[in-house]
């Protein structure tokens, strides 16, 4: 059975808290939930990660090597300027696709450049937790 990974990052622990006209009033329970039963119906298993802090980030995202046959991650903040995380997944070359809730292109011009989606297969944004499912069907999908 493929095995999938979802990492969340900063902030994301607070969903349904914050900015809930930007994120949604559901939490990441209900997102794991969610992207636990597409899991279910695409027949295969998926663990979730959630941390706060860059340098765990890059520790799980080395840990999946060999274990894992694809990531779907949304770093949060950490997606405009952490080059530790990028190189982290440039590292293992791992099959990932980056996910935002909201549409970073929409928002500050700060959250307009992603420093990590070089290093994955593809980037879906705006489209709110339909994009983790999304991810995780191109994943399977791919093999």
């Amino acid at each position: 059975m493929k095995k999938y990974l979802v990492i969340n990052g900063v902030n994301l622990n607070m969903l349904g808290v914050r900015e809930p006209d930007v994120y949604g009033k559901n939490t990441l329970g209900d997102l794991e939930a969610l992207v636990s039963e597409k899991a279910k119906k695409l027949g295969v298993s998926v663990d979730f990660y959630q941390s706060n802090f860059e340098g765990e980030i890059v520790e799980k995202i080395h840990s999946a090597l060999g274990v894992y046959d694809g990531i779907i991650m949304n770093p949060g903040a950490h997606t405009h300027y952490s080059y530790a995380i990028r190189d982290a997944l440039g590292s293992v070359k791992i099959p990932t696709v980056e996910v935002h809730i909201s549409n970073i292109h929409k928002r500050e011009e700060f959250r307009h450049t992603s420093v990590t989606a070089p290093e994955c297969d593809g980037q879906i944004c705006g489209l709110g937790f339909k994009g983790y499912e999304l991810a995780l069907e191109y994943l399977a999908d791919k093999g």
